[in-house]
């Protein structure tokens, strides 16, 4: 079936996409038909990353246009049409909240003139980025694809060019919705990535929950197809509080950490060991740091520093007994990226923990399943 697609591609990308109606098979809702068709708008928004970056004297650095990156797929030229965006031109260990902001409002300017959006994006905080964008977007029908490579686009042997037109499929899908990466043949939903590989071409998983689709030699198996669920008005926000620390706990660690970090942050996330807990070296350091950032109206998340599963504060002494005196959060199935994202932008909303709290246990872009 033929389907014209126009996306904007930032060095992060997003396209326009115009789609007919495709026959989707209702079981695994594979399309078999579908390879990408007649052209739809999108946009492609390039942000740099070593999708797009070239070796220097001093190692790889971002020099590759979003233009010049869809000079190396033109066969994506045949089933959508691409306007191309570059924001900015970053190693992605440069990013941060600003840029998160950034995107989210190019994207809010140009929502109603492209049908799909791919980010070109680095690796190393892809799962950051993807994270925050589905708290700063939300409910969106137009599909928000973010994606890189683990080698440069110009490599004769490379991730990137399969990552780049997979994406742009993804996008110029129909049933395609909300935040999601897609990378090494899978569609993971925006909240649930991590990247649990540095270097090989399998780089990200989704954790705790099942990937949305898989993409195998240009067709779309989708998993989960829930664009008929989301029903809820589309939402951008424009405030994220970047205060936020995140604690990682090691055997020995003195509480009084926390005392020194109190001024300076707005929230704190401890990643705990195993299930969750804080630990008690014959001394109460940990028991009154809390409790000076509880009184202060400054939010505790209890994390786990395990990839898989979650966090249960109440299986053991050394958690529920933290949680029955003290009004601290968990992270429960959540990923680490998510949990921090999270409480950036919920403490960008409000400063009344009743609401904060809501807002963090509510469910976004499938981000959290256990309470």
């Amino acid at each position: 079936m033929s389907i014209q697609s126009k996306i904007l591609m930032k060095k992060a990308f997003r396209y326009k996409v115009r789609f007919q109606k495709m026959q989707v098979q209702q079981i695994e809702h594979v399309d078999n038909n579908y390879t990408g068709g007649q052209h739809e708008k999108d946009t492609s928004y390039c942000n740099g990353g070593t999708i797009a970056s070239k070796y220097t004297a001093e190692g790889l650095a971002p020099q590759i246009s979003a233009d010049e990156l869809l000079e190396y797929i033109p066969e994506a030229r045949e089933f959508c049409t691409i306007d191309t965006v570059q924001p900015f031109a970053l190693d992605s260990t440069n990013v941060c909240a600003d840029h998160w902001l950034k995107l989210a409002r190019l994207i809010e300017s140009k929502y109603e003139f492209y049908d799909g959006f791919v980010l070109c994006h680095g690796t190393d905080t892809m799962a950051y980025t993807a994270a925050a964008l589905s708290y700063l977007i939300q409910n969106n029908r137009r599909p928000i694809v973010i994606t890189g490579a683990q080698k440069p686009i110009d490599l004769a042997i490379t991730d990137a060019r399969s990552n780049l037109l997979d994406s742009l499929r993804f996008a110029s899908h129909d049933r395609a919705h909300g935040i999601s990466i897609v990378f090494g043949g899978k569609v993971i939903a925006g909240t649930r990535a991590k990247k649990e590989f540095s270097k090989s071409y399998n780089a990200f998983s989704s954790i705790n929950y099942p990937d949305i689709a898989s993409i195998h030699d240009q067709k779309i198996i989708f998993y989960i197809d829930d664009k008929d669920q989301s029903t809820k008005p589309l939402v951008f926000y424009h405030e994220m509080n970047q205060k936020i620390f995140l604690l990682k706990l090691i055997p020995g660690i003195d509480g009084k950490v926390l005392d020194a970090l109190f001024p300076s942050y707005s929230g704190l996330i401890i990643e705990s060991f195993g299930v969750g807990g804080l630990p008690h070296y014959e001394n109460d350091n940990f028991i009154d740091a809390i409790a000076h950032w509880i009184e202060a109206g400054k939010p505790v998340c209890m994390a786990t520093q395990v990839t898989h599963e979650g966090s249960d504060m109440e299986v053991y002494q050394v958690g529920k007994v933290i949680k029955e005196r003290f009004p601290v959060l968990e992270s429960y199935d959540m990923t680490l990226e998510a949990s921090v994202t999270k409480m950036m932008w919920a403490l960008g909303q409000t400063r009344d923990m009743e609401k904060f709290k809501e807002l963090f246990y509510t469910t976004i872009n499938h981000d959290l399943l256990f309470l």
